[in-house]
């Protein structure tokens, strides 16, 4: 498992923090990590899982 912070995240998938952070609250978008339990703004994202998303994207317009 690979982390990656917020600015990679959102090159990825080509979405703001707030549009993200949207996603998540709807289930819609894997959850951040938190990465220390003393600081609330040091997130990351599993990988494997934003590739994931990607991927259901991706297949969700072929199958449209």
């Amino acid at each position: 498992m690979r982390l990656i912070r917020k600015p990679e995240v959102e090159a990825k998938v080509g979405m703001c923090e707030r549009a993200i952070r949207d996603l998540e609250r709807q289930g819609l978008f894997p959850k951040r990590i938190l990465i220390n339990p003393n600081n609330g703004r040091a997130v990351a994202w599993d990988e494997d899982e934003v590739d994931g998303y990607i991927e259901a994207r991706k297949a969700a317009r072929v199958a449209a």
